[in-house]
């Protein structure tokens, strides 16, 4: 089971490294601007609600999932003045307004804002972040519960265990973790029925060389391995019990070298085999273990990873599980679900949440730096509360400004 957030050691605060610009600075508004001006959403006249602040709107409404629109926009726009100015701040408008803008803004200014902010941030100083050389990520999938609209039930499906159907509409979503900052990279999202290792092809252009990316059996294939490969980035992924594996060189330690294939008849004929290091092991007395263990890695040479180093590694692959744990049940809020009534307004709110969840997870890296210590060792929930408290300084400070933390 992935292991709980302890809270910072004693005497120590997070609120002692909180920047009232935070938001802004994690997304600014250079890059926001930018954006809406690249997409053609950007305002060209003066509304009540300004695209720009639609953009903040949509971050906010991440950090307030059981506030109302309108109370959300209240709580935002005091900050958003220094921003944009009284003139471009917006003003706090009726629900159909918020509405309106909303659909004015719709989803491609949020995804591309999310693709070319949300990056990893981790140093070689990030404790828990590197093994030896390279740089942890994980991949994985979740779903989250939509609004019951007929709207969202036909661009999503529900789930079904053959006598029922299950009370919401779910959204899939599958990507990559930063395994040290737990910031969630390349992140996509589909109906309830789209496969995982589908999504997950989208979320493979985030790999790069320098990597090591960690996944479960269930995203295994000949097909996926091969792709995910073809980035750079190492992996180590755990294989199915039914692959067939010969063993046609084997290690001091205990790994040995196979083939995966296409298929079985290009297994007959050895024909496009791609070569993998196998490692197989047991957890003897580890309660929830499994009884046997294979893992299949792209690092054929065990001087530069030795089998027993890459066993224990591959517990690692929790940290994507906490992540999305925190934008399920503690950002988003437990049994809370998605708000947005149409599959257009659940994408704007899909990558407002990622967004938000970036933003804290930079301040929550940046104060671990600073302190020395592991970031989960920081407690999210802690600084999610805290910054629900500060939001409507956040953005009425420059970044770098500091206020006395209340």
């Amino acid at each position: 089971m992935p292991r709980e957030i302890a809270e910072l050691p004693k005497g120590t605060r997070l609120t002692d490294y909180i920047s009232l610009g935070v938001i802004a600075e994690k997304i600014p508004r250079a890059k926001v601007t930018q954006v809406l001006e690249e997409t053609g959403r950007a305002s060209v006249r003066q509304r009540e609600l300004p695209a720009q602040v639609m953009v903040y709107y949509q971050i906010a409404l991440a950090l307030y999932m059981q506030s109302s629109y309108r109370e959300v926009l209240r709580c935002l726009r005091e900050g958003l003045v220094w921003l944009f100015g009284p003139e471009g701040a917006g003003k706090t408008a009726v629900k159909s307004a918020i509405s309106q803008a909303r659909r004015r803004l719709g989803v491609e200014p949020m995804r591309r804002l999310y693709e070319e902010v949300v990056k990893p941030i981790a140093t070689k100083q990030t404790r828990g972040a590197y093994y030896r050389k390279w740089h942890l990520v994980s991949l994985d999938g979740s779903t989250l519960d939509a609004a019951d609209t007929e709207a969202n039930r036909r661009a999503f499906g529900k789930p079904s265990n053959h006598q029922r159907w299950g009370s919401y509409p779910q959204v899939r979503l599958a990507g990559l973790v930063e395994n040290g900052t737990h910031v969630l990279l390349g992140m996509q999202f589909g109906g309830f029925r789209a496969g995982e290792t589908v999504l997950a092809r989208g979320a493979l252009k985030v790999l790069k060389r320098g990597m090591l990316c960690l996944a479960d059996r269930n995203f295994f294939s000949y097909a996926l391995w091969k792709e995910a490969s073809a980035t750079g980035a190492d992996l180590l992924w755990r294989g199915k019990k039914n692959l067939v594996l010969p063993c046609w060189k084997r290690f001091s330690d205990g790994s040995y070298l196979s083939k995966v294939y296409a298929s079985t008849k290009d297994r007959r004929h050895d024909h496009q085999g791609i070569v993998v290091r196998v490692i197989e092991y047991r957890l003897e007395g580890v309660e929830g273990a499994e009884p046997f263990y294979r893992l299949l890695t792209t690092i054929l040479e065990l001087e530069r990873a030795p089998a027993a180093e890459l066993a224990a590694l591959y517990q690692e692959r929790w940290e994507i599980e906490t992540a999305l744990d925190e934008l399920k049940s503690h950002l988003r809020g437990a049994r809370i679900v998605l708000r947005s009534k149409t599959p257009e307004g659940v994408a704007q709110e899909l990558y407002g949440l990622l967004l938000a969840h970036f933003a804290i997870r930079g301040l929550m890296h940046e104060a671990a730096l600073q302190a020395g210590v592991d970031p989960d060792r920081l407690s999210f929930v802690h600084t999610v509360q805290v910054v629900r408290r500060k939001l409507p300084l956040f953005v009425a400070f420059p970044p770098g400004a500091e206020a006395s933390p209340s």
